[in-house]
């Protein structure tokens, strides 16, 4: 018999008001691989009140602490799906286990990274972009680009509801 992953709810304390952690995750010098810093550093710049907005890069063990400390956790990142470049993806990661799937462009994948903190965050979503060009530089691809205020939108939409 195989074991279900152990799955939390967590349940606000009247008038308290959720931790909300944003992760940029990325390489920035490596093209379309640095759209989760980028996205991040442009969600920061609309002046979201109430949330923590961390350009990790690829430093995801780093921000440990800061997963821990959360209630909710955003990340935007790269991720290699099989889609046209540009193309959007919404993830909820529930039950937190890592199959040896690893379709992040990082060694250590956010799935595998929250396999570490003692306390995980009530809710778990990652925003994402198909990358068109994962080489040397600092800018991002056309489509990427393109997509980003999609992607900060729907960014703003799950920090909303989170709020409520």
């Amino acid at each position: 018999m195989q074991k279900k992953p152990a799955t939390f709810t967590r349940v606000r304390a009247a008038g308290h008001r959720p931790r909300i952690l944003v992760l940029g995750l990325g390489n920035l010098l490596l093209g379309d691989d640095g759209v989760g810093v980028h996205a991040v550093r442009r969600l920061r710049e609309r002046g979201l009140g109430g949330v923590r907005a961390v350009d990790v890069g690829v430093a995801v063990l780093d921000a440990l602490h800061l997963i821990e400390w959360a209630d909710h956790l955003l990340a935007f990142d790269a991720l290699r799906a099989g889609g046209a470049p540009g193309t959007l993806y919404a993830l909820e990661v529930a039950g937190v286990r890592d199959e040896g799937l690893h379709y992040s462009t990082h060694e250590l994948s956010l799935v595998g990274a929250l396999r570490m903190p003692r306390r995980l965050p009530g809710e778990i979503v990652i925003l994402a972009v198909e990358p068109a060009c994962i080489d040397f530089g600092d800018q991002l691809s056309e489509p990427v680009a393109r997509a980003l205020p999609d992607l900060l939108e729907a960014a703003q939409r799950v920090i909303a509801h989170w709020k409520q």
